[in-house]
This record gives structure tokens, C-alpha cells and sequence, in this order.
């Protein structure tokens, strides 16, 4: 990471960066190589930031469910371009008929981030279809302590969007 940072020959920054692309599963996994994968994330190039992506495709669900690695999912929500972001929320939200990659990371103790993270970097379109089928796990979730998170940060966007359209705020769940 510090040689990316600080390095200005060109052909020593690119050998570097050709060695961070090919193994960027293995590195994000890491627990010292997911801070350089995070790293070209937040300052790469954007051809490298979606060859990070790219690679990333495929296995993004238990990648957020892994504790390095999930954080190398978030930052690829936070920087990726809005095709690439909704490419990872497609692969997350799986088939409308089944919600279960959803339901996994809401009750997992690192993809619950990853979730939490979804609903800040998404579009308001993206937002409503998420909280559409989040909204029909809440009771399940309230039962899980990681659960808990994603039932808090729902209520808070539910109450803000009320309070936006100038509405009384409501509860999102029934008092036990």
C-alpha cells in the first residue's frame, strides 16, 4: 500500500498493480492485503477499480460474509460506477422470487454491513425494491443480533423518507 502511495516511477507502480489485480480474491480475504485491495478502491484508477470488481463478481455474498473481505465489498459499493454498483446489488438481491442471499447477509455478523452499506450507496429506485424485501424479513431479523442492524438502519430511512413527504412517522414493526 505504501509503495503504491508513494512510488512515482510508472513501470515499478504498474508491476505493483498487476501483482494487486491477479490476486485480488486472495488478497481481499487477507488480513493485511484486503487494505491494499481497499486502497485501490478508494485511489485507483477507474480501470482498476472495475477490474477489482470484476473479479469480485461471482462471489460477492461470501465475500461479505468473509470478515476481511467484506470490507473490500463495501468499498466497491462506495467507489464502483453506478453500473458496476447495481451489477453487485443484482447478485446480492438474487431472483425476485427468492430473497435468500439477502436474508443470509442480514443475519451475518460481517454481510450485514454490506447490506447497511447497499442501502447508503444505492439509487432511490434500488432503495424501494431493497427495502420492499427487507421489509418482509423484519420480524425474522429483530431475533438476530446482527439482524438488529439492519431493522435500526431500515426504521431510520423509512422515518426519514416519512418525514421528507411531510408524513407522521410510523412504526415499520408491530410492538411485541
Amino acid at each position: 500500500q505504501r509503495v503504491l502511495e508513494h512510488c512515482d516511477d510508472p513501470k515499478t507502480q504498474q508491476i505493483m498493480m498487476d501483482e494487486v489485480l491477479q490476486s485480488v480474491c486472495l488478497l481481499a480475504t487477507d488480513q493485511y492485503g484486503n487494505y491494499v485491495v481497499q486502497h485501490v478502491m478508494e485511489h485507483g484508477k477507474p480501470h482498476e477499480r472495475s477490474a477489482i470488481i470484476e473479479k469480485l463478481i461471482g462471489q460477492i455474498v461470501q465475500m461479505s460474509q468473509q470478515k476481511f473481505a467484506s470490507n473490500v465489498i463495501e468499498k466497491c459499493l462506495s467507489f464502483g460506477n453506478p453500473v458496476e454498483r447495481q451489477i453487485l446489488i443484482g447478485e446480492m438481491l438474487g431472483s425476485t422470487e427468492e430473497s435468500e442471499h439477502l436474508e443470509v447477509m442480514m443475519k451475518d455478523q460481517f454481510a450485514n454491513y454490506v447490506v447497511q452499506k447497499v442501502l447508503e450507496t444505492c439509487d432511490d429506485q434500488q432503495r424501494e425494491a431493497i427495502l420492499t424485501r427487507i421489509k418482509a424479513h423484519l420480524n425474522t431479523l429483530k431475533k438476530y443480533t446482527y439482524g438488529k442492524h439492519i431493522v435500526a438502519r431500515v426504521e431510520k430511512l423509512v422515518a426519514a423518507g416519512e418525514k421528507r413527504l411531510g408524513l407522521q412517522p410510523s412504526r415499520v414493526l408491530p410492538e411485541d
